[in-house]
């Protein structure tokens, strides 16, 4: 995969609060449609602790309504920052705690997933957590034949235990697993006569000539 899309040095921010606004919008949206909304809030210098905080709701819907469930979003995006900033004064302080600590707090978070998660922990706070999405089980199902439904836990292990416990690693292979699937491994038609995978891939072997 790194042969065919080149490093992708992924995920795309200027700031760690910036990548934990981004895995909380990008839930079920596009990340087009997430880099158009952080696009709003910096125009309007907003994308900070404190301007999400005092921000009023109607100019947060707007600015990422067409993420999706975007009230639902607001109110956890709000909820989230006020947390970060009474319990622990900044982002940088939550972000420096174990790992341990870390996901146990992200997690308690309401609009926080283990996915959303480990995003967070992997590409904002530099721990070596591989992230699981739709497109990694996607793939991993039909190279390997694994279960698509394997728990989140049990499928992170599975990689975890077959890579070099590597930070650039966990986060380009993450970032090449997307670029696959956004591309070739697609969920209603693959096109596995272009992907770089076709080779060893269990699914496309297995497809009539």
């Amino acid at each position: 995969m790194k042969n065919h899309f080149g490093f992708r040095n992924w995920w795309p921010a200027d700031t760690n609060f910036e990548i934990l606004v981004g895995a909380i919008l990008t839930q079920q949206a596009s990340w087009k449609s997430v880099e158009r909304a952080i696009g709003k809030l910096k125009e309007m210098n907003s994308l900070d602790l404190d301007s999400i905080i005092n921000m009023p709701k109607e100019r947060l819907h707007s600015c990422i309504k067409e993420t999706g469930y975007f009230r639902q979003k607001a109110d956890n995006l709000k909820n989230i920052c006020k947390s970060i900033k009474e319990d622990y004064k900044s982002l940088e302080i939550l972000l420096a705690l174990d790992d341990d600590d870390l996901r146990r707090i992200l997690l308690s978070k309401k609009g926080i997933g283990n996915e959303t998660c480990d995003s967070i922990m992997l590409y904002a706070a530099n721990k070596e957590v591989f992230v699981i999405d739709a497109y990694t089980k996607r793939i991993m199902s039909r190279v390997f034949g694994i279960d698509e439904n394997i728990e989140y836990g049990k499928l992170q292990m599975l990689i975890q235990a077959n890579l070099p416990k590597n930070l650039v690693l966990y986060k380009d292979f993450h970032a090449q697993f997307v670029e696959l699937g956004k591309n070739y491994c697609k969920k209603s038609i693959p096109l596995c006569n272009k992907c770089p995978l076709n080779k060893i891939c269990g699914y496309n072997i297995k497809q009539p000539a």
